[in-house]
């Protein structure tokens, strides 16, 4: 296990859509406990694992204490009536926090380490970061889905930080 350097924005492999796992072997169960251990520290609520550098379909969360993973997951559902606009971040994009309009729930489908079917929902946090780091599988970035105003200023700051 190894707590992983996480790819800033820029990197390729942010905007490239990852790969379906098709065997768990052991490359996979290596990729889910540095998945594991780098999300498990104070300010991280997801980590896909292209911002590890890895082009597999797999995540992991911490969302008050609890920290899981999914692999090859699917975004299945979300609420289309209620929803969240609060600022949302990225550790690929450090430091920088822009009003982001969510889903209040979603849904994700997947599998875990056995293969056996794995289900993870939730409202609000869980959703926001369920719906997050889809995304960053999909080769996309919070970024990405801020209005038109908005994502100038985020370009911008982007511009004139130091990452």
């Amino acid at each position: 296990m190894a707590i992983r350097d996480i790819r800033i924005i820029g990197d390729p492999i942010l905007r490239t859509p990852t790969e379906w796992i098709t065997d768990i072997d052991e490359r996979v169960k290596s990729l889910v406990e540095d998945l594991l251990e780098t999300v498990d520290m104070d300010g991280r609520a997801g980590l896909a694992a292209t911002q590890i550098g890895v082009g597999l379909r797999a995540f992991s969360w911490n969302i008050d204490g609890d920290i899981g993973y999914v692999l090859n997951p699917k975004l299945v559902e979300v609420s289309t009536e209620e929803y969240q606009d609060g600022d949302e971040g990225c550790l690929s994009v450090p430091g920088l926090w822009f009003p982001t309009e969510r889903a209040w729930y979603a849904r994700v489908e997947g599998v875990d380490l056995d293969g056996k079917p794995v289900v993870v929902e939730g409202e609000e946090l869980m959703a926001r970061a369920l719906q997050h780091e889809t995304d960053h599988l999909d080769g996309m970035l919070y970024i990405d889905r801020l209005d038109r105003a908005t994502r100038r200023k985020a370009l911008k700051a982007i511009r004139e930080s130091n990452f």
